[in-house]
């Protein structure tokens, strides 16, 4: 894909089965589930003729002009091009079937899809670059190696895979006077606080004040449109405007040299997930409790405002002190990760090596990728305290079965099954602010919140 502001798309036309000719259109960053249930999209026919498709059969992760399809184990395979993938061997249960590791497979344009007598043909309209884009050379804004041949406005290959050296050299820019990079300036970088699919972490000392600060560094992975990168920095802005105790505060962003800074409040006490695993997997009730209504007050505060973080789990839930010198939780990342995503310059997430488990993620996320009602964080904040309280997420997502599946097709496990000391009290507002099959069923923050102080109340 070139750079260009002129957005691609993929075009799903069902050319054969009941729903031919319909058509659908995609032009931005989503994922499409297929199967017989009445929440694929599209949803083939549940009929006869389609007993070999399974309810929720295969995922298509888009990113246009990018696509690619995942298998989920199937019992009759999914057909691209007329060959079978995915399908499971004679006598296999669905949890056998799917030890192949989701059988995936790049589309290009052209390329059919076979669920039983339904057949989509797959179009990939990609522009064309501008004449002017194949003038002259280009070099990688850090190394400066050629890259006439790579994308525009994208790090090589080699700098796309080293952050820490990114970051470096973007604190050298800044140190230069370097555009755009004045939030980096007078900074150096101490240590890595930790790392993720699309970049990285930095604990970063002001040389002159001694402040210490969080640098957070995300990298593309596709080319930069300008309308992808302003919708991007947009959220950041939002993200940014959020002020309130129980969420890191953001004080900076910018772009430069094909990479997204990021400049925040450095917490000491690290993220919740690491300071489960220094406390055995799991902490007592009311420390998890505690913090959970520290993250409900912070997400209250953020829905009030209008912005919805869509990506909370035990690693951006940050931990610091408060004046008092007690430990207090932090959201941290608001909306950052699933925005970046959202404006397609993650690449394809839900496939591929970079494709994690939704441990923290309500089934209408992965029906629906772009879901983004303020009910998601809700259930997010639930299935974190039920980590603390358990040493596990709310789904099983055993090793031979495909984790978006798991999502789609099995409810939440009830906490007391798997730890019959806690307080009943507890789990009744626990199991139900994990309830999201058909909906979500807590759907304010600030409810779930009160909820649990009258828990302390009554446990106390």
């Amino acid at each position: 894909m070139k750079a260009t502001d002129r957005a691609a798309s993929i075009t799903l036309s069902v050319v054969a089965g009941e729903l031919s000719p319909r058509t659908f259109t995609v032009s931005g960053r989503t994922t499409c589930i297929l199967g017989r249930a009445n929440d694929c999209t599209p949803s083939v026919p549940d009929d006869e003729s389609h007993r070999t498709v399974s309810r929720h059969h295969c995922l298509l992760d888009i990113n246009p002009p990018d696509i690619r399809i995942r298998d989920f184990g199937s019992l009759n395979g999914t057909y691209v091009n007329g060959t079978k993938i995915g399908q499971r061997e004679p006598g296999q249960t669905p949890e056998e079937g799917a030890t192949g590791k989701y059988p995936e497979h790049d589309l290009s344009d052209g390329d059919t899809i076979g669920l039983g007598p339904t057949v989509i043909r797959v179009g990939v309209q990609a522009p064309v670059p501008d004449g002017n884009y194949l003038l002259g050379r280009r070099r990688c804004p850090i190394c400066g190696r050629n890259v006439t041949d790579e994308l525009k406005d994208r790090l090589c290959a080699t700098c796309a895979d080293d952050p820490e050296m990114v970051a470096r050299r973007l604190v050298e820019f800044a140190q230069a006077g370097h555009p755009g990079l004045d939030v980096l300036s007078g900074y150096a970088l101490v240590r890595e606080l930790g790392r993720g699919g699309v970049g990285a972490v930095y604990l970063a000392r002001h040389e002159v004040t001694g402040e210490r600060i969080a640098l957070k560094l995300m990298l593309p992975k596709v080319a930069v449109r300008s309308n992808a990168r302003a919708r991007f920095m947009r959220e950041a802005a939002l993200a940014r405007s959020l002020h309130h105790p129980n969420i890191v505060n953001s004080y900076g962003a910018s772009v430069a040299a094909g990479a997204f800074c990021f400049i925040s409040e450095y917490c000491a006490s690290g993220s919740l997930g690491e300071y489960l695993d220094r406390s055995g997997g799991r902490i007592p009730a009311y420390d998890a409790v505690r913090f959970t209504v520290q993250v409900l007050n912070g997400l209250a505060h953020a829905h009030r405002n209008g912005v919805v973080h869509r990506d909370l789990s035990i690693d951006n839930i940050l931990l610091a002190k408060d004046s008092d010198g007690a430990v207090i939780a932090k959201i941290g990342d608001f909306g950052l990760a699933k925005a970046f995503d959202l404006a397609g310059l993650s690449g394809l997430t839900r496939t591929g090596a970079t494709a994690g488990t939704p441990r923290y993620l309500p089934r209408q996320q992965v029906i629906n990728f772009r879901y983004a009602t303020s009910a998601v964080d809700v259930w997010a904040a639930a299935a974190c305290l039920y980590r603390m309280l358990t040493g596990t997420s709310p789904r099983d997502f055993p090793a031979d079965r495909d984790p978006w599946q798991v999502v789609l097709d099995h409810p939440p496990v009830p906490i007391r099954q798997r730890d019959a000391s806690i307080p009943a009290v507890l789990a009744m507002v626990v199991d139900r602010a994990l309830r999201d099959d058909p909906a979500i069923e807590c759907q304010d923050a600030a409810e779930l919140r009160d909820q649990l102080r009258e828990v302390l109340l009554i446990t106390t």
